[in-house]
């Protein structure tokens, strides 16, 4: 084993310029002793919630410390001898003061703070998950944000999304954000970027929850994204920055998605979707969870219809339903008044296409002067809100609406 003392000096070294709210030693040593636990421990661990819940982080850390060199005297009248010992063998060889002292370093040179409990960017809502909620949280970008009193959706869906689950889903996050309501989604391909980016577009507060450390961008391919995220939201996680994202830390960072959003919608979702994990969180926290229904030949909507027979989720076909999904009244929505299906792309489509003629995809593509790909998306909107059919011969304009 490692040996750590954990003293208040090297506390006041620890969470020096990490933007925590300093009142006094006491809350130095709880801050310090949050991050040797967050370097113990892999995300969820419920043991170590517990202890933390029942001594505080420094004094669990010191009843720790003072078994592992010898006894179950110090948690003893918390855990039974076979949990104390399993979760020393769990713990103790990360025990290290050098990995606790390169992360601190990381984080000050890549600015990013860090957030625990009793912080005023500390979400209550993370207290639902018991002993399971996080340690602390890491944070790039405005940490008042994750505790903020506007509604928060979570958007998710599969990666491999078809164009009409990536355009429902910016449709969705676009319309929700320009009224006010915050995007949580998980920053990966698909239909958790396509979240992300039309709440940007729209001029709204998205927040990105992190498998791995909030430095790494994960996926490579949105590290432009990110960093546009923090700019104006949030990019956070619960793994220290440095850390690798794995399949766990996944699975378990969905359930911080679920417990952070008042809501949870999935767009699109395979019959084994990892975006069903975080729909069964947000079921377990009985937070509202709402579905996209998609074409019953679609394995990538399988999953959606999944979760209305399964976990009786609402079915979710507008930016309204969300809000309703969210408990919000028409009034709580700023741009209520203002027509907002006027100006998007299912207009142009709907424009393209005859209600006595039908016409090809390409045809309508041309008409509209969009590409084939955006014109499926919008066809397949239209479809669900009754505006369009379709025949073997092509697509019309539905005469009856």
């Amino acid at each position: 084993m490692t040996d750590f003392c954990l003293d208040i000096d090297l506390a006041h070294q620890s969470v020096a310029g990490l933007g925590t709210q300093l009142k006094d030693d006491y809350s130095v040593r709880e801050n310090a002793a949050r991050i040797v636990w967050n370097h113990l421990t892999e995300p969820g661990d419920g043991i170590a919630g517990l202890i933390v819940d029942a001594y505080g982080a420094a004094d669990g850390l010191d009843r720790l410390v003072a078994d592992a060199r010898g006894g179950y005297d110090a948690l003893s009248p918390l855990l039974d001898q076979k949990t104390h010992s399993d979760a020393l063998r769990r713990w103790l060889p990360r025990l290290s003061q050098q990995a606790v002292s390169d992360t601190v370093a990381l984080a000050q040179r890549r600015g990013i703070a860090l957030v625990v409990p009793g912080d005023d960017g500390w979400p209550l809502e993370l207290g639902d998950l018991g002993v399971h909620a996080p340690i602390c949280l890491w944070v790039r970008g405005t940490p008042s944000l994750l505790r903020s009193s506007v509604p928060q959706a979570a958007i998710v869906g599969a990666r491999a999304a078809t164009a009409y689950g990536e355009h429902v889903a910016m449709e969705l996050a676009s319309e929700l954000a320009a009224s006010g309501v915050a995007i949580v989604s998980g920053a990966a391909y698909g239909i958790d970027g396509a979240a992300h980016r039309a709440a940007l577009i729209a001029g709204g507060t998205t927040i990105a929850l992190m498998a791995g450390g909030v430095d790494r961008s994960y996926p490579a391919g949105h590290t432009q994204l990110l960093d546009r995220i923090a700019e104006t939201g949030v990019v956070a996680s619960e793994t220290p920055p440095g850390s690798a994202p794995t399949k766990w830390r996944f699975l378990q960072r969905n359930r911080i998605i679920a417990a952070l959003a008042s809501g949870t919608v999935v767009v699109e979702a395979g019959w084994r979707s990892g975006s069903l994990n975080t729909a069964g969180h947000a079921a377990q926290l009985c937070r509202p969870l709402g579905a996209v229904p998609g074409p019953i030949t679609s394995a990538t909507s399988a999953g959606c219809h999944r979760l209305f027979r399964e976990f009786g989720a609402q079915c979710v076909t507008s930016a309204s339903d969300v809000r309703e999904l969210l408990g919000m009244s028409a009034s709580d929505d700023a741009t209520a008044v203002l027509d907002l299906a006027g100006t998007d792309d299912t207009t142009r489509v709907l424009d393209a296409l005859s209600a006595r003629v039908w016409r090809e995809t390409a045809d309508v593509a041309r008409r509209a002067g969009m590409i084939p790909e955006e014109v499926e998306a919008a066809l397949g909107m239209l479809t669900l809100d009754a505006k369009a059919e379709r025949s073997p011969r092509g697509w019309r304009r539905n005469s009856e609406r």
